[in-house]
């Protein structure tokens, strides 16, 4: 093939989609698909922690302790 006929193939994407199509054809692959015979397991190890802490104005704790019943 001469150098100017394989730039023009180059330049010309369908050309060069046809010649891809061809090459891969012409290896004569097979795909197969298929479904697992088996589930698929994923085991998430996740922990999750949460913590809370709070802190009270000198006051506003007096305040709790003196009405611990509404509270």
């Amino acid at each position: 093939m001469k150098r100017g006929t394989w730039l023009a193939m180059v330049r010309n994407h369908s050309a060069l989609v046809a010649v891809v199509m061809a090459a891969a054809a012409s290896l004569g692959g097979c795909v197969t698909i298929a479904a697992p015979d088996k589930p698929i397991v994923i085991n998430l190890n996740i922990n999750i922690k949460q913590e809370v802490v709070y802190r009270l104005d000198g006051k506003a704790k007096e305040v709790i302790d003196e009405n611990a019943e509404i509270f």
